[in-house]
């Protein structure tokens, strides 16, 4: 079956194909559909069902155009976002003109900026739960997400951070992690406090450059806007109209995250990411787990579980994710 989707805006048929066409492999990827580009219009080859998807799609885009604050190609993961947002409107597949595809008054957009970086950038969810982690970010006192590496939880929690920051909802930022590595036993380290931490603390810092830049980390770490300390040194504090940020949760023993835990003060935000397949602790010692089953329900407090489907490094991350999986129980089995 063939269709043609004419696209009202150069600019849009542009931004959609990339430059010499390069993006349509991904759409035609995606979409399961052949895309032929014809003037403004894609010419779309496929099965019935198929095309119905790809027209869905398309005109989704364009109708949301106007409000995407990044008029920037669309990258994989942008495609993969737009792809599963019309999917998921209707629990299937919308086609134009259905009355799930575009409810009464609806202005859905392809994502919502959280943060724009100082080189101009705008920092947007890609996935489905990464927009629920966002979102409960400023419901929630408290937000905790699971899954695995690449899913944008901490780099999602310094962005959303920094923007609270900017606007006066909080007054500063604390970022913390177990040095596990080290068994939190930094006496027998060499050198100062930061030397012996620094190591352990680089991504948070590589993220909070991508956000702010270095000259403004450097300022907000002289003045106190931004703190960065292993999780051992947030005992007997209360920490008022602050973000507070603990990465690495999986290699906190239960004891550990009850005390951090404690600590949240008046006007606060916590946000809690770990990943249960990389626990560097003994077997059983990580309180990760234990405390989001503890929490359950609790008004105030919500968990969000990622999975492979959010990992949005290089494509291939997935693919590694997924081949893993499909082998624990290979690996996990007794000689």
């Amino acid at each position: 079956m063939d269709e043609s989707f004419t696209f009202q805006e150069e600019s849009l048929y542009q931004t959609v194909c990339g430059i010499g066409d390069s993006k349509l492999p991904l759409w035609e990827s995606r979409l399961n559909v052949k895309l032929i580009p014809r003037g403004k219009s894609l010419i779309i080859q496929g099965s019935e069902d198929q095309v119905q998807v790809a027209l869905g799609t398309f005109q989704k885009v364009e109708e949301n155009f106007k409000r995407r604050p990044d008029k920037s190609e669309y990258s994989f993961f942008d495609i993969d976002y737009l792809v599963n947002k019309v999917k998921d409107s209707s629990g299937g597949w919308p086609t134009p003109g259905s009355s799930d595809f575009q409810k009464e008054g609806e202005t859905w957009t392809p994502r919502d900026k959280i943060f724009v970086t100082f080189k101009g950038k705008p920092i947007f969810p890609r996935t489905k739960n990464q927009e629920s982690f966002v979102d409960s970010l400023h419901k929630n006192y408290i937000t905790i997400a699971m899954g695995p590496a690449g899913t944008g939880k901490t780099f999602l929690s310094i962005a959303t951070a920094c923007r609270m920051m900017q606007t006066g909802e909080v007054d500063r930022l604390i970022l913390t992690r177990p040095a596990v590595e080290a068994g939190e036993n930094l006496g027998f380290l060499p050198g100062d406090l930061t030397q012996k931490v620094n190591p352990y603390l680089r991504p948070i810092y590589d993220a909070l450059h991508e956000c702010i830049g270095f000259e403004k980390t450097t300022e907000y770490l002289q003045v106190g806007k931004i703190e960065i300390a292993p999780i051992a040194f947030m005992r007997g504090r209360t920490l008022s109209h602050s973000f507070i940020i603990l990465d690495e949760a999986q290699n906190c023993t239960l004891p550990q995250l009850k005390m951090f835990l404690t600590r949240f003060g008046k006007n606060s935000k916590m946000a809690i990411s770990g990943d249960a397949t990389q626990i560097d602790l003994a077997h059983g010692r990580s309180g990760l787990e234990k405390t989001v089953y503890t929490l359950r329900n609790l008004n105030g407090i919500e968990t969000i579980f990622f999975g492979r489907e959010d990992i949005t490094r290089h494509p291939i991350v997935e693919s590694i994710v997924r081949r893993f999986e499909e082998n624990e129980s290979l690996f996990s089995k007794k000689p």
